[in-house]
């Protein structure tokens, strides 16, 4: 029937959505708005030209694999370093004051003056964004071909279902961004070592997940096992915070030559 296609659409886009939120949120808070913005904009225009031009064979044009494997893999990269130097800025390994705390301070005191802010367009951003959103994106645009073609009982049908079926995915996004948007100010209010180090875990999680489906793994319980993975790099660095931390207090042994 046709309403199971905008339900089952609406569903299952929703889930989608809220990944590719999360990773603009992480830009936006953590570099700038701009460049979450401009690469959400980018991926939303390149994916809306891809369906023009191919339509529904567009789910048989671009190989979602390899795209998921690519952009696991950069999450991972990036993850993992700033999860790095969260977990080192935790045990004391690597101080809190540094280059990054004088870049804001700068910017507070050019703030102060009345001199306009630097706030160019960030290409790790943009990429990040970019490339996160139009994953997802495809994944929708999979749902809705997939629930709208099934829905359908005949070929008169398929027009009708599919529309529905786009219809239910527009009201998961409309709802996603509504509540990105209420999310954005305790996101904002995070301190920052806390903030990258939730962000280092995040990307990392999201690039195992998307790098592990690239490769055609099948995660148990699909997208719910993302909270695993959460779970799973959060008791491992909170590991690794607690044992680099007692290394350090250690007093070092002198040689008795």
């Amino acid at each position: 029937m046709i309403w199971s296609s905008v339900l089952s659409a609406f569903l299952a886009s929703i889930v989608e959505f809220v990944e590719a939120l999360t990773i603009v949120l992480v830009v936006g808070v953590t570099i700038n708005w701009k460049s979450a913005l401009a690469g959400t904009v980018a991926a939303a225009a390149a994916l809306a030209a891809l369906v023009a031009i191919f339509g529904v064979t567009l789910v048989t044009i671009i190989p979602i694999e390899a795209l998921r494997l690519i952009v696991g893999l950069i999450l991972m990269l990036f993850g993992l370093k700033w999860l790095k130097k969260a977990i080192l800025r935790y045990s004391g390994l690597k101080a809190m004051h540094d280059e990054e705390a004088i870049y804001e301070e700068n910017l507070r005191e050019m703030k102060a003056r009345g001199e306009s802010l630097p706030d160019k367009i960030d290409g790790f951003g943009f990429a990040t964004a970019f490339k996160s959103v139009l994953l997802e994106g495809l994944e929708v645009a999979f749902i809705v071909v997939t629930f709208g073609t099934s829905a359908a009982q005949n070929e008169q049908e398929k027009g009708s279902a599919l529309l529905a079926a786009t219809l239910g995915a527009a009201g998961a996004a409309l709802l996603v961004i509504v509540a990105g948007v209420i999310i954005r100010g305790p996101l904002v209010r995070v301190p920052e070592n806390t903030l990258k180090f939730v962000v280092g875990v995040m990307l990392t999680s999201f690039g195992t997940f998307w790098g592990g489906e690239g490769l055609g793994l099948e995660w148990p319980g699909d997208d719910v096992f993302l909270l695993v993975l959460v779970g799973l790099y959060l008791l491992l660095s909170f590991a690794l915070v607690t044992w680099l931390r007692s290394t350090a207090r250690k007093p070092a042994k002198t040689s008795a030559v």
